[in-house]
């Protein structure tokens, strides 16, 4: 592996969702992403891919004591533990940077290190019901619809979390001294809710679900169903789209009335949807494959793999019996293939713990005690 991040050795402590998720994109980017499992932590999935692997039993001080001897070589430690458990681990950021000023460490929850909720459980469909992202997603008349964990989990935390630490260790470069990155889902996803406010403040949106330019309340954004019962996504805002969009379904623009009526919007659903319903979804997507008019086919993820458009830019492709992405973004100084294999837990352990200077005995000593699990 080689990219912008070759040469830069991270570490992370296992856990799931934004976390794992953030050190795979770390590693896609070259860096060297070695995840502290917990014994008989064991989730394989694609979020390991390109890691290395020591299993270590950090509630005994023998286990915190490697972890920090890793940090002494890192160049950042990422964590996504309720606050107050690494420090009382001994693995918090001042155990850790005390070793090494110039640690990056990435703390990555759903509330934050602060405030009244911080230390108390909560989950993707959690953060995002406090920042009125989630209260605005779904059809009017009906309870808010989660979008999956996209939004909150990997947007609003992985991003920024991302973000965070990459910022934080130009700065460690210039500076020589780490910094603390307090990576919250819920303050990220606040930060995506700008547009939202912007166009409130213009008088250009409205508390209301699907009453608004991108949440379903336009006949030119919404998805349609087909007649296979499959959908198409129409995203035709400008009216230079609208235009090529209606000239190919072959409708009268003058019988279907102005694009930005709202009096007249509702008619206009009923006759879109009529007209996508004529067609099964592939014959639409041929009609409007490389034009203009920002109509496409809604795909499984099964499907999407087949697309040509994602096959061309090598985003999805099968590995060892699963699809993976590809690497995002694309860099032209690399080759932008990530590394596919998924971290082997306990894979690594004797090798690390060799290059960390602990001599065989000493190795054997910490397996024996059961403080470290290795695979031979």
């Amino acid at each position: 592996m080689s990219g912008p991040l070759t040469g830069f050795r991270i570490i992370e402590l296992a856990g799931i969702g934004p976390g794992p998720y953030a050190g795979q994109l770390l590693a896609d980017m070259g860096a060297e992403v070695i995840v502290v499992h917990r014994p008989g932590f064991v989730m394989p999935s694609i979020d390991g891919r390109g890691k290395k692997s020591i299993v270590v039993d950090i509630r005994q001080a023998e286990g915190a004591d490697i972890v920090k001897k890793l940090c002494e070589t890192a160049d950042a430690l990422i964590e996504g533990l309720r606050p107050g458990v690494t420090e009382r681990l001994g693995v918090g950021p001042e155990d850790c940077q005390a070793l090494n000023p110039k640690l990056v460490y990435g703390r990555m929850t759903g509330w934050g290190q602060t405030g009244p909720w911080a230390k108390t459980a909560g989950h993707d469909i959690n953060y995002i019901s406090i920042t009125g992202a989630l209260e605005a997603m779904g059809k009017k008349d009906n309870a808010p619809f989660p979008p999956l964990n996209f939004v909150g989990d990997y947007g609003g935390g992985t991003m920024f979390l991302v973000t965070g630490v990459l910022a934080a260790l130009l700065q460690a470069q210039k500076t020589g001294k780490g910094d603390i990155v307090d990576a919250a889902i819920i303050d990220g996803t606040s930060s995506m809710m700008g547009i939202v406010y912007s166009l409130h403040a213009l008088g250009q949106w409205r508390t209301d679900r699907q009453s608004n330019l991108l949440d379903g309340a336009m006949p030119y954004y919404r998805c349609y169903q087909t007649q296979d019962q499959k959908y198409m996504a129409v995203g035709c805002i400008e009216p230079q789209f609208f235009a090529i969009m209606m000239d190919i379904l072959k409708v009268d623009t003058d019988a279907f009335g102005p694009q930005n009526n709202p009096k007249l919007w509702a008619e206009q659903h009923q006759k879109l949807e009529a007209v996508f319903a004529s067609k099964p979804r592939d014959e639409w997507a041929a009609l409007f494959d490389g034009t203009d008019a920002c109509v496409t086919p809604v795909l499984t993820y099964l499907e999407a793999p087949e697309h040509p458009q994602n096959s061309a830019r090598g985003g999805l492709a099968e590995h060892s019996g699963r699809i993976h992405p590809g690497a995002a973004p694309q860099f032209s100084s690399s080759e932008n293939r990530p590394d596919y294999a998924l971290a082997d837990p306990g894979g690594d352990t004797r090798a690390l713990l060799t290059e960390a200077g602990f001599d065989d005995a000493a190795i054997e000593t910490l397996i024996a005690d059961k403080t470290v699990i290795a695979k031979d």
